[in-house]
């Protein structure tokens, strides 16, 4: 088969890119086209997208691709999840959308358990509760008798929204859709009830397609303007971590995946939502995956705690190479400080160095003072609430789990990797770095005939893309410190997620 090359455009929280990928051979190559900021917009007490500016940006990436002088088969675009666009009758932007940051959802869940019991709404959805999940926005809103939303027709997530601002064609993809805690996860369909509870009327939300699904061409005046013609417009997995997990260059089903970067998502890709009392209490989530899978996962703080910390000592006039970072941990001690890195206190610290110091000081254990004992400190923890949480996994997945996959930046972390291989006990698989970008791009790739299957998609990023391995090293002092771990912790003792 010819080669044939595909556009992405990975929109991420705070930056975006274009991505050109090209399939040749059994093998893709990459190439970034433009990078640009997503800055969020405050207007007066609000924060919101610039959708507009989003918009120019994909106008600027078009125009990009047509530099390159190579045909474009498709073009795909991913975003992070729960925020959407409100659509007047006539299929005009309603104002700029809300961003999940927005202080508006703030209790408001609460307030919605008064009309609906979390348990139910859990037990529809299968999704943690988070107060900015798209139906505690649509409840704020219906709440503040927002204007805005009475005036609404329909809503679109906001790769959808982007979609069509290019195409001119409304979808709801299925990944991003399930973001929401609208989405039935079992059914694949939205609860009306829910949206009810919350005021809004159900036909707000239109028919879900699922990832691959050719939403329409570009429109005419971009078609012209860009010179690229009318090129086809594919609704990929529109979430994110979604597009991520779809990257994962897993050899067999009997894995799981960490998304490893600011934040971590831990999960296992599944074929029915696992949805009961213990993944209610565990918080545990089931969002939409590719080929109707559903991704099975619990969000972990991650990297947030290093660069925190990194901030602070910026601040101090003192800044570290990544290299100097894991040198410094050689210089201290093994396990003398734990702490749990989802601790309410380290959400959002004035200076994360002090909250761990307060953390260690409150639970009796040596207080980190100098900086190579904070990343010490930062490592262990982590690669331990891993395995907590590999754990869980275990207890709950359908399959045995034989291997871990590290895909994001946090793969680029062999430290890192290797201890989360010492603490689960399970070989660890690291990248690629850049798994969304990668999955948006192959899952045009099987919309276009180029694969044939996730299996053939993900045998594909293997052979393209330098893959590290780590393997489990020192069972015996990795227990220990386990179980010291989970003391400090007070985590509840569970089965170790491997035997010694």
């Amino acid at each position: 088969m010819k080669n044939k090359s595909f556009l992405a455009f990975d929109l991420g929280a705070t930056s975006g890119r274009t991505i050109l990928g090209t399939v040749e051979n059994g093998r893709l190559q990459m190439k970034e086209l433009t990078r640009f900021s997503n800055q969020i917009l405050q207007i007066g007490n609000h924060i919101h997208w610039n959708i507009y500016s989003l918009f120019e940006h994909l106008k600027e990436g078009l125009v990009a691709a047509k530099r390159e002088g190579v045909e474009i088969a498709s073009i795909g675009i991913d975003t992070w999840g729960v925020d959407f666009v409100l659509l007047a009758e006539d299929g005009s932007i309603l104002g700029a959308p809300y961003a999940y940051r927005d202080p508006h959802t703030i209790d408001i869940p609460e307030k919605y358990f008064d009309l609906i019991s979390r348990e139910k709404v859990y037990e529809l959805t299968g999704i943690q509760v988070m107060n900015f999940n798209s139906l505690y926005q649509l409840f704020a809103l219906s709440q503040a008798n927002n204007s805005l939303l009475k005036s609404a027709k329909e809503l679109l997530f906001i790769p959808d929204a982007l979609a069509y601002m290019l195409t001119g064609n409304k979808v709801v993809e299925y990944t991003v859709a399930s973001t929401s805690q609208i989405l039935n996860p079992r059914t694949k369909k939205f609860e009306a009830e829910l949206l009810e509870k919350a005021g809004v009327s159900p036909s707000i939300l239109g028919e879900i397609v699922m990832p691959g699904h050719l939403i329409g061409t570009l429109k005419d005046d971009l078609a012209a303007e860009s010179e690229l013609g009318k090129i086809n417009v594919i609704a990929v997995a529109g979430h994110d971590t979604a597009a991520a997990v779809a990257a994962v260059p897993a050899t067999s089903e009997n894995f799981a995946y960490l998304s490893s970067g600011t934040w971590s998502l831990m999960g296992i890709e599944v074929k029915d939502p696992i949805i009961n009392g213990e993944t209610f209490a565990l918080n545990f989530t089931n969002e939409g995956g590719i080929e109707g899978t559903t991704r099975f996962l619990k969000n972990i703080t991650g990297m947030w705690l290093l660069e925190q910390c990194l901030k602070d000592w910026k601040n101090e006039g003192i800044t570290y190479a990544y290299e100097k970072l894991v040198q410094m941990t050689a210089t201290v001690p093994a396990f003398q400080s734990l702490i749990d890195p989802d601790h309410v206190s380290f959400a959002n610290p004035v200076c994360m160095p002090t909250a761990i110091a307060d953390y260690c000081r409150a639970t009796n254990q040596i207080v980190p003072s100098t900086h190579a004992e904070f990343v010490r400190c930062i490592f262990e923890s982590l690669s331990l609430k891993y395995n907590y949480v590999l754990g869980k996994l275990k207890d709950l997945s359908p399959f045995s789990i034989e291997k871990l996959h590290v895909i994001g930046g946090g793969s680029k972390n062999p430290l890192l990797n290797q201890w989360t291989a010492n603490a689960t006990g399970i070989t660890v698989i690291a990248g690629p770095s850049e798994a969304t970008a990668i999955g948006n791009i192959m899952i045009q790739a099987k919309s276009a005939g180029c694969v044939s299957s996730l299996q053939e998609m993900r045998q594909i990023i293997a052979n393209s893309v330098p893959l590290d391995e780590f393997s489990p090293e020192e069972p015996v002092v990795w227990y220990e410190a386990y179980q010291k771990f989970l003391s400090i912790t007070q985590l509840k003792k569970e089965t170790y997620a491997h035997h010694v």
